[in-house]
């Protein structure tokens, strides 16, 4: 597992401006690039990388090496915050790992950032892979080279690894590309969608089903180790919450939950999860524990009371609800206690789910016609809009809470939803590949272990 690491990288070029509610600050610290957690808008010039040819050894095919450092630019390409530099441009070649750099040939062609790393084959399905990156400007290395060793059948991994530590090491930020996706996988017509629960890398390659799209299944999540998954499915005819293990495929539902249930997420320990389950013409809030499948009330009120996300450490949650009388979004303590409303803009608000840092709550907002999604404060301060069309909806946070990804689904007889990720600052909106198929409903796992 790669250790993270908090190191800057000295850009001349580099000045950054943020700005979060009413708080307007302008960055130029020495000239160092700093992404601080509370960035909701900047001015930013790409960070020039160099991402020359990696050196191969015994064993190692050049269609390999080219294969796994294709995946390492894409991931830092498509974060928007760096850009390779063509090759074309090169003024040196690295032919030997531990070879002096000749820092002045990189310089030249503005590189800021560059990566060497040398591959060789281990076994008969496994490799090696050493690297090192390197600080153009200050001419020295950023932290120290590392080096992964992996299973051939892995190597997608890997180059998701190697680019998680150029991003954490250039910008202080927490990796976030070696993750997977869950998300509802449809197909055909719109009047007869065939949905299917289906779990994908970040970067939308090797999708693989989870269930066969016999009944239809909505709101996938994630567990905090990754491997099972939560969901809600109509078998039985109604709405009921179901668990997957990934790893056995082994499928459970929980016969302590009466009436109909849905909109589970796992607690931040993964020892309990939360869900909504209407009663008597009543949906409130529970608690149940997935190790006896004991089930604790936490709201009791007439209202519609669904949605619920855990604080990252566990002590509050945040739920959507009708109570006064419009889709707001309301925080309480972990026991029920507490209830607070935090929204009180134009529209509607739901769909939260609360940042792994613990700083913004993200959801989709209603109004005037238009679907968006947002974030705000856990006080409730600091509300910014970062998308807007006729249908964005559910928001799920990168591991690293950097990233916010969702769906938007196009309106009309031929309209279908489609995966869109877009930075926590509303910059670099942009599609995500899904194969043939349309695709909704996505949760972002953990990062990997």
């Amino acid at each position: 597992m790669l250790k993270s690491l908090k190191l800057s990288l000295a850009i001349k070029f580099c000045i950054f401006s943020l700005s979060f509610g009413h708080a307007n600050v302008a960055i130029a610290q020495n000239n160092i690039i700093t992404l601080e957690g509370s960035v909701s808008g900047g001015i930013f010039e790409p960070i020039k990388v160099a991402l020359p040819d990696f050196i191969i050894r015994s064993g190692i095919n050049y269609g390999f090496m080219k294969d796994l450092l294709t995946v390492l630019e894409r991931d830092l390409e498509n974060t928007g915050l760096f850009k390779k530099i063509n090759r074309n441009a090169y003024l040196s070649k690295v032919s030997e790992f531990d070879a002096p750099i000749q820092f002045s040939d990189w310089s030249l062609i503005n590189a800021s950032v560059l990566l060497t790393a040398e591959l060789e084959k281990t076994g008969p399905d496994e490799f090696e892979i050493k690297f090192r990156i390197w600080d153009v400007i200050s001419q020295s290395k950023l932290g120290k080279g590392l080096k992964f060793t992996s299973k051939t059948a892995n190597w997608r991994r890997v180059a998701h690894k190697v680019a998680d530590e150029i991003y954490n090491r250039v910008t202080g930020e927490g990796p976030y590309f070696d993750s997977k996706i869950v998300f509802v996988a449809e197909s055909g017509p719109k009047n007869k969608r065939i949905k299917r629960i289906a779990v994908m890398d970040q970067d939308g390659a090797n999708v693989r089903f989870l269930t066969d799209g016999k009944n239809i299944v909505i709101k996938p999540m994630f567990s905090p180790s990754s491997d099972s998954i939560l969901y809600t499915s109509y078998k039985s005819g109604v709405p009921r919450v179901y668990k997957k293990d990934l790893k056995t495929g082994k499928e459970s539902t929980f016969k302590s939950l009466p009436g109909m249930n849905f909109s589970p997420r796992f607690s931040p320990d993964g020892k309990n999860f939360l869900l909504s389950i209407t009663s008597k013409m009543n949906t409130d809030i529970y608690k149940v524990s997935l190790s006896n499948g004991k089930k604790t009330r936490l709201t009791d009120d007439r209202a519609i009371d669904t949605a619920p996300s855990f604080s990252p450490n566990g002590e509050m949650i945040v739920f959507e609800s009708d109570r006064s009388s419009t889709q707001q979004l309301y925080v309480m303590r972990s026991n029920g206690s507490g209830v607070k409303r935090i929204t009180f803009g134009k529209g509607r608000y739901g769909e939260p789910a609360w940042s792994p840092r613990g700083d913004l709550i993200a959801f989709t907002k209603m109004a005037d016609g238009y679907f968006y999604i947002g974030v705000i404060k856990p006080d409730g301060t600091g509300e910014k809009i970062l998308t807007k069309s006729s249908k964005d909806q559910a928001p799920t946070w990168s591991p690293n809470g950097r990233v916010i990804m969702f769906y938007r689904e196009t309106l009309g007889a031929r309209g279908a939803p489609h995966i869109y990720m877009i930075d926590v600052t509303g910059a670099n909106l942009r599609k995500m590949k899904t194969g043939s198929y349309f695709a909704s409903d996505p949760s972002w796992s953990s990062l990997l272990n």
